[in-house]
């Protein structure tokens, strides 16, 4: 079979292109070897565009990961180098006050850094979940594990309306209740009870939880699962909830709100689709 030269320069002029990451289709509607050899060079030069660009994504996400953990860590990170300096003349009184201080900002830090790291592995597609069934009072008891001092230095209960049994990863649901627990101990006052509630109907097993606090603006409900939207709130970084989105819709999963309001406190609801 006799081939055009020129049509071997410019296939090649075009395979060098596409190495450069300049599109590149030399398909056509001819039968024969050549147009054979050059849908298979399409097919080979794309696949190698889609790789390039989900390593590019990956780059972007990871320089985005940084920038975030770099901004954010900088406000704990002055208050302690400032409450340091300090310390050095401060009467005794005064410096257990700086510890303590700077004890609450490691533990911020320590719990952002965790956070942001999970949410890296979720982002990135690499968790595996082991699906099993468990029932939501063994949820509560561990998510509860991580809350305790919190809950009682403010004098709060959470209260399990009733027993069911779902099907997650006991794990990684677990770490999407607690931070919905705590987002709920945030918005609710001093010697308040935490409603958890669960149930099912044909499309999804649920959990709800339900604050005492005083409901939500739709403005608010806007920003709620954008990362560091809630970044000023006195106890946290904006992450626990974005962190518990991105956990319920790895499995498939979705968190819906209701804002409550008129003496009702909102209500964050995760469900499992079945």
């Amino acid at each position: 079979m006799w081939i055009n030269k020129k049509e071997l320069l410019s296939l090649s002029e075009g395979i060098r292109a596409a190495l450069d990451g300049q599109p590149f289709d030399p398909r056509d509607n001819r039968e024969g070897v050549l147009s054979m050899l050059k849908n298979d060079i399409y097919t080979l030069t794309n696949a190698g565009q889609e790789q390039n660009n989900v390593l590019e994504q990956e780059k972007e996400h990871l320089a985005a990961y940084l920038s975030d953990i770099s901004h954010q860590l900088k406000t704990p990170i002055s208050s302690i180098l400032l409450m340091t300096e300090l310390m050095t003349d401060a009467p005794e009184e005064k410096k257990q006050e700086f510890l303590l201080g700077i004890k609450k900002e490691v533990r911020h830090m320590e719990w952002l850094v965790t956070a942001l790291l999970k949410m890296a592995k979720l982002d990135s597609a690499t968790t595996n979940f082991h699906t099993q069934e468990i029932l939501v009072s063994h949820l509560l008891r561990e998510a509860l594990k991580s809350l305790d001092i919190v809950l009682d230095i403010r004098n709060q209960t959470v209260r399990l309306e009733r027993d069911l049994s779902l099907f997650c990863d006991p794990k990684w649901t677990a770490e999407a209740l607690i931070n919905l627990l705590k987002n709920a101990s945030e918005a609710s006052g001093e010697n308040s009870e935490i409603l958890v509630e669960c149930g099912q109907n044909p499309l999804y097993d649920w959990i709800a939880v339900t604050d005492a606090g005083e409901g939500l603006k739709d403005k608010q409900i806007a920003g709620l699962f954008r990362r560091f939207e809630g970044s000023q709130k006195e106890n946290g970084y904006g992450i626990g909830l974005p962190l518990a989105l991105s956990i319920m819709r790895a499995q498939n999963g979705d968190i819906e709100v209701a804002p409550g309001g008129n003496g009702e406190g909102a209500t964050f609801l995760m469900k499992f689709y079945k």
